[in-house]
């Protein structure tokens, strides 16, 4: 059984590039992204977290803590740095978790409970471990994404989401297909149109089910 959503995420204490940590502790009282990897010194992750460093200051003006996670060692993972910062002109200061027994890995069904990494491991061994996971202050995931081997995170898509996590969370709107911050949002059904209108003002209904109104946030 998968990690669902709105399920209180697994907690784990796990060492990283930057010392210990338990996840729960770390979050605090912040959003988090837990964005995973299934190797170092790969290209196709060199450029994601690549592409996470240089949205530093993104992530913190929307209160967010981001933390990687690959299978190698932390002292693999400061080497590995040298090259991310390289190639992306900018600096990771976010953590790496160093997953070496695949524990955080099945904790998050990003691998079965019997997988193991054999001698001269590659990537393709633990290939699953291409995952996005949004988390809220309550620890609890409100989204998460798999990818391929062969196909890079779209990291302005992960802002965008976070962007629509944040402006729907406890709130009875919808994000539509497409959007970013700032559009028109989708009001829940559960209002009728007179309380819709007492909460958010004008409401422009489309549809008797698709009703929307300014962006709140």
């Amino acid at each position: 059984m998968g990690l669902r959503l709105n399920e209180l995420v697994p907690n784990f204490t796990a060492m990283t590039d930057q010392g210990a940590i338990t996840f729960h502790d770390w979050i605090g009282d912040s959003y988090a992204i837990l964005f995973s990897h299934p190797k170092d010194f790969t290209p196709v992750c060199t450029t994601e977290f690549g592409a996470v460093a240089q949205l530093a200051e993104e992530w913190e003006a929307r209160g967010t803590k981001v933390i990687g996670l690959s299978v190698d060692s932390a002292e693999e993972h400061v080497k590995w740095k040298t090259d991310i910062e390289g190639f992306a002109g900018a600096k990771a200061g976010f953590p790496i978790i160093a997953d070496e027994d695949l524990a955080v890995s099945k904790a998050f069904d990003m691998l079965p409970a019997e997988a193991y990494l054999p001698d001269g491991r590659t990537a393709a061994d633990s290939a699953s471990v291409r995952s996005v996971f949004i988390i809220g202050p309550d620890k609890k995931l409100r989204l998460s994404m798999t990818y391929p081997m062969s196909v890079g995170r779209n990291f302005a898509e992960v802002l965008r989401a976070l962007d629509a996590v944040q402006a729907t969370d406890g709130q009875p709107i919808a994000a539509p297909a497409n959007w970013v911050k700032g559009q028109d949002v989708i009001v829940s059904l559960a209002l009728s149109d007179d309380e819709a209108k007492a909460k958010y003002g004008e409401v422009d209904v489309k549809l008797p089910y698709l009703r929307t109104t300014a962006d709140p946030s």
